[in-house]
């Protein structure tokens, strides 16, 4: 149910009916004020100068045409130029009795069903993820639980780095090390592993002798010499299975099976290059390859020329997502590809989608959305970072999480057991840090604090999940089954009516994430939800209601809020509670 799109579509439908047959556009808003209805049409004014008429006279055409629907209570016009339209309240209980039935909270799957691939994560082999990690990880996370919560077919792509020159690197020094044996026998951890890769960098950077033999270990990588690929594989192996654990530790829905490398595209980058200078799209110039582009311009105002294999024959990362596009479109037959990387990375993309659509790779029809995001800044306005500068570890700051929720858990609760407090200070710290980062705007940095995302109060996830854990409380306290109350929803008290409305918009946040990838829109749903609650149960009795059917109309609202929460909590990858 998205009440305002259906106030929108009859707005549009009575322009039509006067005779006005533009494309006008009726903003639709929420009242701020209780005199001015439930909601307001917010640009009547810009419409009716458009057309050379009043806006009472406009309003007064347009209130004629759309009064008698069921829809509508009452529709006023205030100066200088809104309309002011009111909720009729049976209305409103017809459609809540519509989502009480309806495991889906009556919201409709998307039509026409698509094929979207989700670019997400995307961490580093031999090195363990960072917080830089996060924001694409759960972001997009979020964005494949709502698309497939709208019936789409989703993919989800965990494009990882997984070929190249540091895996020469790594091979020449795990056997000048003669530490084969320990990496067959898993007695090296992906720590050991990104020790020794910052040592073989260094080595090779000081020894000529050490950087040729990994140039040559590269090389029988990429013909497929068995003892360099089975190292490799060990490697990559090592890598994912940590990131796997971590993925299960914030409620990500990644699979092994997700995994799309860059080694996966590698036998068709040689075919690509030569198909692309077939096309003359590229050319060769002092030994490399090169296609310049007319969209993007050098500093001297010249056609940029992007590197798409080097004199060495190396291929590069442009190469690679060219492979990458042409492979999800041909193969995986995708209609829609969302990439969830940091702002540094969309000049890059954007110029391997160009080349992709020149080669006709792709059809024109194929959509291409880069979710940008900002950093986790620390207070000092600075990339969050360990004390002696290093980036910190995801891993380590989910276990810092967790102890703090640990430590506050105790405090309030002191008698609980080991077990509960253990699996209580999971939940609620990485909750928290979730719920912290997708609350705020992914195209803005943000700052990162401990004290807020923890606190009970405001939009943080205790504060949300207390509010469920509230309403089950409730519903237990009674007496009264729910599935078994046939009597209909009455909503008679304004807050009764506000929260009912604030559950209604449930779907209109829904549709904005699977067309933005927005996840802080729900956040901020979820907490004004939770307020309306709360505002609901300080002016309503519902256990003690003087009338029984007034309690199981009430009950039936609690059980409605409580579904609300945990669906909406549950797209953003986060865990509900029974008890706090």
């Amino acid at each position: 149910m998205n009440i305002k799109y259906i106030i929108k579509k009859d707005i549009e439908q009575a322009l039509i009916n006067i005779g006005l047959q533009n494309d006008y556009q009726p903003l639709i808003i929420s009242s701020k004020k209780k005199e001015f209805g439930n909601y307001q049409v917010n640009n009547l004014i810009k419409i009716a100068n458009l057309n050379n008429i009043r806006p009472f006279n406009l309003s007064e055409k347009i209130i004629s045409f759309i009064k008698n629907k069921t829809i509508y209570k009452k529709i006023t016009f205030s100066y200088p130029g809104f309309i002011n339209i009111f909720i009729n309240q049976n209305w409103l209980s017809k459609e809540l009795e519509k989502l009480f039935i309806s495991p889906r909270l009556n919201i409709r799957y998307s039509s026409p069903k698509k094929t979207i691939v989700v670019d997400y994560s995307s961490p580093n082999i031999a090195k363990e993820m960072h917080i830089g990690h996060l924001r694409s990880t759960i972001l997009g996370d979020v964005t494949v639980r709502t698309l497939e919560f709208l019936g789409h077919n989703v993919i989800r792509a965990n494009h990882i780095g997984d070929w190249g020159t540091q895996f020469g690197m790594l091979i020449a020094y795990l056997k000048y090390k003669k530490l084969e044996k320990k990496l067959e026998k898993n007695l090296i951890s992906l720590k050991d592993i990104e020790t020794f890769y910052c040592k073989s960098k260094k080595k090779c950077d000081l020894d000529k002798n050490f950087e040729n033999e990994s140039r040559k270990y590269v090389v029988q990588l990429q013909n497929g010499d068995e003892n360099c690929y089975s190292i490799w594989k060990k490697l990559v192996s090592i890598t994912m299975n940590y990131n796997y654990n971590i993925y299960k530790k914030l409620s990500v829905t990644l699979k092994k099976q997700d995994t799309m490398g860059e080694s996966l595209y590698n036998k068709m980058l040689p075919d690509i290059i030569k198909d692309l200078k077939t096309k003359q799209l590229a050319i060769e110039k002092n030994g490399a390859t090169i296609i310049f582009l007319n969209e993007f311009k050098n500093r001297l105002g010249q056609p940029m020329g992007v590197v798409i294999q080097k004199k060495d024959k190396a291929f590069l990362y442009a190469t690679t997502d060219i492979a990458c596009f042409k492979y999800r479109y041909e193969t995986l037959h995708a209609d829609r590809i969302i990439y969830y990387t940091d702002s540094r990375q969309h000049q890059h993309l954007l110029q391997a989608w160009i080349i992709s659509r020149k080669a006709n790779y792709i059809p024109k029809s194929l959509l291409l959305e880069h979710h940008k995001f900002g950093m986790m800044l620390s207070k000092n306005k600075k990339p969050f970072k360990t004390r002696d500068g290093n980036t910190i570890k995801l891993n380590e700051l989910l276990d810092e999480a967790i102890n703090r929720a640990k430590n506050l858990i105790k405090q309030k609760k002191p008698k609980l057991s080991k077990k509960k407090l253990i699996k209580l200070a999971n939940i609620i710290g990485i909750s928290a840090v979730k719920y912290s980062d997708l609350s705020k705007n992914r195209n803005t940095n943000y700052i990162f604090d401990w004290d807020t995302m923890l606190s009970f109060d405001g939009n943080t996830s205790p504060y949300i999940q207390y509010a469920y854990t509230r309403i089950i409380s409730i519903i237990k306290k009674s007496t009264i089954r729910i599935d078994k109350i046939s009597e209909k929803i009455n909503l008679i008290e304004d807050s009764e009516i506000r929260l009912a409305m604030k559950i209604l918009e449930f779907e209109e946040i829904i549709l904005i994430i699977e067309k933005k990838g927005t996840p802080h829109i729900m956040c901020n749903y979820l907490y004004q939800l939770a307020i309306c609650f709360t505002n609901f149960y300080e002016n309503c009795s519902i256990l003690f209601s003087k009338k029984i059917s007034i309690c199981k109309s009430r009950l039936k609202l609690c059980f409605l809020t409580a579904k609300t929460l945990k669906k909406g909590l549950n797209i953003l990858g986060i865990k509900v509670l029974k008890k706090m």
